[in-house]
């Protein structure tokens, strides 16, 4: 627990934090929505089952990550282009493509803020692919792109 003055609770305490104030009374306070209040027992009460109901929905969020992460480990997908001479792409292939792919050709959903393609695609050919479904749980893929 740190020590704050009352005026800076709301600046330097972080969601969730219970603060020994230093206002004269030693009050503690605590920030569960970022506003700074004054800890009750039956606040810290509250602010403790919030946080335990937050690591259940990480921990679960996790082990969705680690499951999806199972069937695409390895895999390949196909995105298919239009390509004109020597196999340049008219136009680039996106996340968007991408997620689209894995969705039909995997059966696996993937928001398309996840992919990261190590670099730009310019032609057809294979390229690899990495997808972070959680911070603790990268996959690596292979991308094929064919007209």
């Amino acid at each position: 627990m740190q020590v704050i003055l009352k005026q800076d609770v709301e600046k330097l305490g972080k969601r969730g934090d219970i603060v020994k104030v230093s206002d004269g009374y030693a009050r503690n306070y605590l920030i569960p929505r970022g506003l700074a209040e004054e800890a009750t027992p039956d606040k810290i009460k509250a602010l403790e089952e919030i946080k335990r109901t937050e690591e259940k929905r990480a921990k679960k969020m996790e082990l969705e990550a680690r499951e999806k992460a199972k069937l695409l480990q390895g895999k390949q997908v196909v995105v298919h282009v239009s390509a004109g001479e020597k196999g340049k792409l008219f136009g680039s292939v996106t996340n968007a493509h991408v997620s689209e792919a894995i969705s039909k050709q995997l059966g696996v959903e993937i928001d398309k803020k996840l992919i990261k393609l190590e670099e730009p695609i310019k032609e057809l050919g294979v390229y690899p692919l990495k997808i972070k479904l959680h911070p603790s749980v990268e996959v690596g893929m292979t991308l094929k792109v064919e007209a």
